[in-house]
Formats: structure tokens, C-alpha cells, sequence
């Protein structure tokens, strides 16, 4: 007796986890890439206070901290990507599982008197299954509150980049320089923030 399971919708469900999987991915790349541009901008902006001197001092100071911001960022979003590297065998694992029941739930269902031990083979499908799930949800536990954890941290960046505005004002000749400097800081953690959000949306489960 053949029995074939219905291929279409697990693959469809495997397509949308690994695609979903991916754009996680993706957005955190981008986050990593926009972390070094902060961090090359800080170091832009402790160059330009130096030249600006005694009157861009508390520009400076701050500019160290966006420094150390950006380098704090980096290593939250590496281990945010460590976290889902291993998904994708993860989700194959449980789409896989949900075939093989479904083929052994059909057959069972299918044939005409009950085999011995089918019921143990069954539950013990089910169990196996059950374990998988669990594994992806506990990682997307993981991703969520190490996305909390990341958006407090960007919060501070935020404050950093207002806070480097207001100093920007008392740079002297290099006032204008400064403002900008402290304007882009601002934009980029804009643009952190808006994929951060993104994320929040990107389940794994």
C-alpha cells in the first residue's frame, strides 16, 4: 500500500519558515553594516572635535560614548545572528517530522487491521514533533528578548545623538560641522530603530 503525504503544504509551510528565516537574517546584517557606519562616524566626530578644541570637549566625550555604543550594537546584533544561524535545520527538522506523521497517520488510517506497535510508533512521532516545536519556540523566545534588550540599548544611542546635538551648538567655528555630524548620527539610529521594529514582527514560529 502507497501512501503519499500531502507534499504541496509542507513544502509550502518549509518555503515560508526559511523565507521568513532569511529576512531575519537580512535585517540583521543591516544592522551590523549600520553599526560599523556609526562607529566610523564617531571617529569622524572625535577628529572634528579635536580641531574644534576646548569649545567641542563635551562634543568629544559624547562622541567617545557613540563610539562605544556602536561597538556595543555590533556585538548584540553577532549574537542575535549566532542565534538563528542554526534555524533553518531547525525548521526543516519539524516540517519534516509533520510529513512523516502525516504519511504514518494516513496508512494507519488506511489500513484495514490495526498493526502491533502502531500506536507507540505514532506517539512516539508526535513526541518527536512536540520536542522539535519546542525548540523553535524557545529560540524565538530568545530572538525576542534579546531584540528588547537591543532596542533599550539603541534607545541610549538615541539620547547620545540628541545629547550630541545640544553639544554641537557650542563648537565655535565648527558649530555647523558638528550640528551635522550629530544630525546624521540621529538619521542612522532612525533607520536601526525602523528595522528593529521590523523584526519584531519576523516570528521564527
Amino acid at each position: 500500500m502507497d501512501v503519499e503525504a500531502p507534499e504541496d503544504t509542507s513544502e509550502h509551510i518549509h518555503d515560508t519558515e526559511l523565507a521568513r528565516i532569511v529576512r531575519v537574517n537580512e535585517e540583521i546584517k543591516g544592522i551590523v553594516a549600520t553599526a560599523f557606519k556609526i562607529n566610523l562616524m564617531a571617529l569622524n566626530a572625535i577628529f572634528l572635535a579635536k580641531r574644534a578644541g576646548h569649545a567641542a570637549r563635551g562634543f568629544g566625550v559624547l562622541s567617545n560614548e557613540l563610539r562605544r555604543f556602536a561597538q556595543d550594537l555590533t556585538r548584540e546584533m553577532t549574537q542575535l545572528r549566532e542565534m538563528t544561524a542554526n534555524t533553518v535545520s531547525t525548521v526543516t527538522g519539524v516540517v519534516q517530522q509533520k510529513r512523516l506523521n502525516g504519511i504514518l497517520d494516513e496508512a494507519v488510517k488506511r489500513c484495514p487491521e490495526p498493526v502491533s506497535g502502531e500506536a507507540r510508533v505514532q506517539q512516539r512521532g508526535h513526541e518527536q514533533l512536540a520536542d522539535k516545536q519546542g525548540c523553535l519556540s524557545a529560540l524565538d523566545k530568545r530572538l525576542r528578548r534579546s531584540l528588547d534588550d537591543t532596542a533599550q540599548l539603541v534607545e541610549l544611542g538615541g539620547v547620545l545623538a540628541r545629547s550630541a546635538k545640544i553639544e554641537a551648538a557650542y563648537g565655535g567655528n565648527f558649530s555647523a560641522s558638528l550640528m551635522q555630524v550629530s544630525s546624521d548620527f540621529g538619521d542612522v539610529i532612525c533607520l536601526i530603530q525602523e528595522s528593529l521594529e521590523r523584526l519584531r514582527h519576523l516570528r521564527l514560529t
